[in-house]
C-alpha cells in the first residue's frame, strides 16, 4: 500500500519540479492501493507542487448538451474520473468557465490561467487555458492513460486548423457566473466524420514522442504513466501533420522518416 511520501518520491523520481506547471490525465485505479485512497493521491500532488501550478481536467463534454446546457461549474460533475471531481471541490481550487472543457488549478497564478475561458468558442483554443500550458513550458502527466486521454492534442491541432475537427455549427450553452448572471456561450463541439472519438487515434503519435524525447515512460504507484513536455508535444505534432495534415485518421501507420530531424 502505497504512502504520501511514497507518491511524493514518485514525482520527485520522475523530474518533475515543485515549481513546474502540470497538467494531470488520470486513472486511479491503476495507481494501486493507497493510504488513504485518492485524497491521499491529491494530497500529494498538491503538497509536491505547492511552488507551481496544478491542474486537473473537469470535462463536462459528456453531459452538456443542446438538452443541458447550463453549466454551473460550482456543480456540474466533471466526466473524467474521481480525482478531477474530488480536486474540483477543495479548499483553494479555481474551476474555469468553460462549458465543455473546464480546468481545475491550483497553486501559482491560477486565476489568470483560467482568465477568460468563458468567452472561448472552441474546446481547445489556441487563446484559451489549454495552449498556456504551452506558454508557460508546463508538464503533462499521463497517469494510467496513453494519448487518447491527452487532450492537450487537440489543441495542436485546433493551432494548425487541421480539417474536420470541430462541427460546422456551434451549440447554445449558458455559463453561470460567479455572480450568477447568466452569460451566453456559443460553442462548437469536437467532431469527425470518422469516428466518434479523434483521440483515440493520437496513439499513432507515441513513438514520435519517444523517439524525439518529447515524452519519457515512468511510474506512479503501479501506473505505467507518460510525462510529456507540452513544447516539444507540439513540436513533434506539427512536423508530423506538416506533410500529410490529416494522417492521424487517414493512415494506419505514421512513416517514421516523417518525425525524425535529419
Amino acid at each position: 500500500m502505497y504512502t504520501k511520501q511514497d507518491l511524493i518520491q514518485h514525482l520527485k523520481d520522475m523530474g518533475i519540479k515543485p515549481s513546474d506547471t502540470l497538467l494531470v490525465h488520470s486513472s486511479m485505479k491503476a495507481i494501486g492501493e493507497v493510504e488513504g485512497g485518492a485524497d491521499t493521491v491529491l494530497d500529494a500532488f498538491m503538497e509536491y507542487m505547492s511552488d507551481g501550478l496544478l491542474i486537473l481536467p473537469t470535462h463536462t463534454w459528456a453531459s452538456m448538451s443542446e438538452y443541458h446546457n447550463e453549466y454551473d461549474p460550482r456543480i456540474e460533475p466533471a466526466c473524467v474520473g474521481i480525482l478531477p471531481n474530488l480536486f474540483r471541490k477543495r479548499k483553494g481550487v479555481l474551476r474555469s468557465l468553460h462549458p465543455t472543457h473546464s480546468l481545475a488549478v491550483h497553486g501559482k497564478d491560477s486565476e489568470a490561467f483560467i482568465e477568460g475561458e468563458e468567452n472561448q468558442t472552441s474546446p481547445c483554443s489556441p487563446e484559451g487555458a489549454y495552449n498556456r500550458i504551452k506558454e508557460r513550458n508546463g508538464k503533462i502527466l499521463l497517469l494510467g492513460v496513453g494519448h487518447e486521454r491527452n487532450t492537450f492534442i487537440h489543441c495542436v491541432e485546433e493551432h494548425l486548423d487541421v480539417p474536420e475537427r470541430l462541427t460546422k455549427e456551434p451549440t447554445y450553452f449558458k455559463i453561470v457566473m460567479p455572480d450568477n448572471q447568466i452569460k451566453p456561450s456559443f460553442m462548437l463541439r469536437h467532431d469527425n466524420p470518422v469516428t466518434d472519438h479523434i483521440s483515440e487515434n493520437y496513439t499513432k503519435l507515441e513513438q514520435a514522442f519517444y523517439d524525439r524525447k518529447a515524452a519519457i515512460k515512468t511510474k506512479f504507484g503501479d501506473a505505467a504513466c507518460i510525462l510529456c513536455d507540452s513544447g516539444a508535444i507540439y513540436e513533434v505534432t506539427k512536423d508530423v501533420l506538416s506533410h500529410q495534415i490529416n494522417c492521424i485518421i487517414e493512415l494506419e501507420t505514421i512513416p517514421k522518416a516523417w518525425w525524425l530531424k535529419e
